[in-house]
């Protein structure tokens, strides 16, 4: 199995967040929520929203962006024909991380029985 993150797994248009977000499904935790939607596409696709509102540093952004996306690409055969935007609503940080991890994994689990 390949594990990498090529750019045809992201979500980088405009109009793809817009069709994510205009369909109204989400599933939400204390620090993260997940927008999603089907796609026709063979993999799932990913897409990340994190705001200067919720953290005003951008290295605290990117430490966001690179674990939230690490963790999708471990767990991407869950959200197979899925777009899947996530984005945090608290920040966290690395000493956060154990809890982060445990959020996304019953977040995913969600999605998996939806």
């Amino acid at each position: 199995m390949n594990f990498k993150f090529p750019s045809e797994l992201r979500l980088l248009k405009t109009d793809d967040f817009s069709s994510v977000f205009n369909f109204r499904k989400r599933i939400a935790g204390p620090t993260l929520v997940i927008h999603y939607r089907k796609n026709a596409h063979q993999a799932a696709r990913l897409g990340l929203v994190v705001s200067k509102k919720i953290a005003k540093l951008s290295v605290d952004r990117n430490y966001m962006r690179r674990v939230l996306r690490e963790l999708f690409r471990r767990n991407q055969l869950n959200f197979n024909h899925f777009d899947v935007v996530i984005r945090p609503q608290k920040p966290f940080g690395a000493k956060n991380y154990n809890e982060i991890v445990q959020e996304f994994d019953m977040l995913t689990s969600k999605l998996k029985s939806r």
